[in-house]
């Protein structure tokens, strides 16, 4: 009888990338990656990006992370729309949505991260959209191809503003309302921020700061009308995309008995509270040597690499296995501009800045006192790769950082 399968719950960017590792770090036992969505694992970050763009036949197949017949090659067992929905770990099984039973050997979560909601009155119309899943893109491409629309972007993140140029660039009257002072204010430095909110404004978006969206309202007849603030303040929409963060899919682990706090918490080798389960991609909650504790990160980078570092550890052991230590980074398009972050900046107290903001390539170096923590690079990609290797380099942050100053 054979050794029951490393089961993969999640099929996302680093559920994929774990089967991948995995087989080329040598794993030949079974292997199950199971997903909710019916879809063989897709990139997510051009959905707020070059899929608004694209034709509007495009699907799947335009941002497929491997080729259809990939898995099978590999003896990957896919379960699409079939996601883990009970972890038994008395049983050492899962049990899938399908009502299927399955045991494991070692389970890895890869359940990543859910959109949060609007919680006002008038958030459940149907044109009031979200943006995280294939389905979700294609019906924002699918209204975006409108010939006029007003659109309300609610929140000013990486997603929103992504979402705001999209719609923008399509010839719709864009506004945006953020709740903070500034755009991206919990991942950027000040000014990142401003340079961002200028290419905006200067493509005839509006930003509408500390502003807080109170309800949502619709005609009559039930279309969209508009948004309305806090204080009275009313913004006409006829349709209203929603980017106010996310929040981990750690259900699983918490029902199933494991340590949760802000996601699933791991340690460096992103082995959970049990040590035949792991955690890895947005959902986990780990140790950084580029923190001060322990942080939860929603990139590519650190899903692809968290992958390899479960798929080394599965089959060469902690003895051999190096600790998770990669060096976060991060990108977003903005129109034709790039911002490319290496590091973790939070906390940073002192800014020096290379090249010119005005000119459209500049980076910012962000410092702890004499400490570099991070680096912000706008249009000039040698500084970022100049960066991720600086810090790659650096002690541990605990190590290395003094006392924080408020920025």
């Amino acid at each position: 009888m054979s050794a029951p399968p490393i089961i993969i719950a999640g099929a996302g960017q680093a559920g994929s990338e774990a089967a991948a590792a995995l087989r080329e770090a040598g794993y030949d036992g079974p292997l199950v990656l199971a997903g909710a969505e019916p879809y063989a694992p897709y990139e997510r970050p051009p959905l707020s990006k070059q899929f608004l763009a694209s034709d509007a036949d495009a699907g799947v197949e335009a941002v497929a992370l491997r080729g259809a017949d990939f898995y099978q090659k590999q003896g990957v067992e896919l379960r699409l729309g079939a996601a883990v929905s009970r972890v038994e770990r008395k049983r050492r099984s899962v049990l899938l949505s399908s009502g299927e039973r399955l045991h494991y050997s070692k389970l890895i979560l890869a359940t990543g991260s859910r959109p949060r909601r609007l919680n006002v009155p008038g958030a459940d119309h149907p044109d009031v959209l979200l943006l995280r899943s294939l389905d979700d893109a294609a019906q924002l491409r699918s209204r975006l191809a409108a010939a006029y629309l007003r659109v309300v972007v609610i929140g000013a993140g990486f997603i929103g503003l992504e979402v705001a140029a999209a719609a923008r660039s399509a010839g719709h009257d864009v506004a945006v309302v953020e709740a903070l002072d500034r755009v991206i204010a919990r991942a950027v430095s000040a000014p990142v921020s401003q340079y961002l909110a200028e290419l905006h404004r200067d493509r005839g978006v509006r930003i509408l700061f500390e502003r807080r969206v109170e309800a949502v309202a619709a005609y009559r007849g039930g279309a969209l009308q508009a948004v309305r603030l806090a204080g009275g303040e009313v913004i006409p929409a006829d349709l209203v995309v929603v980017g106010i963060g996310v929040t981990p899919d750690a259900a699983l682990a918490e029902e199933a008995g494991l340590d949760v706090a802000d996601g699933i918490v791991v340690d460096e080798y992103l082995r959970t509270s049990d040590p035949d389960i792991h955690a890895i991609g947005d959902c986990a909650r780990f140790p950084s040597p580029h923190a001060e504790g322990a942080v939860r990160l929603e990139s590519v980078q650190n899903a692809v690499d968290q992958a390899r570092c479960v798929a080394e550890y599965l089959t060469r052991g902690a003895a051999q296995a190096a600790p998770y230590a990669a060096v976060p980074w991060f990108w977003t398009d903005q129109y034709t501009d790039k911002l490319q972050i290496a590091g973790i900046t939070a906390g940073h107290d002192r800014v020096e800045i290379v090249g010119d903001p005005a000119e459209h390539s500049f980076s910012v170096y962000c410092f702890a006192g004499q400490h570099l923590l991070g680096v912000e690079s706008v249009n000039r990609p040698i500084d970022h790769i100049r960066g991720r290797r600086q810090l790659a380099q650096l002690p541990a942050r605990a190590a290395r950082t003094p006392e924080i100053r408020a920025a």
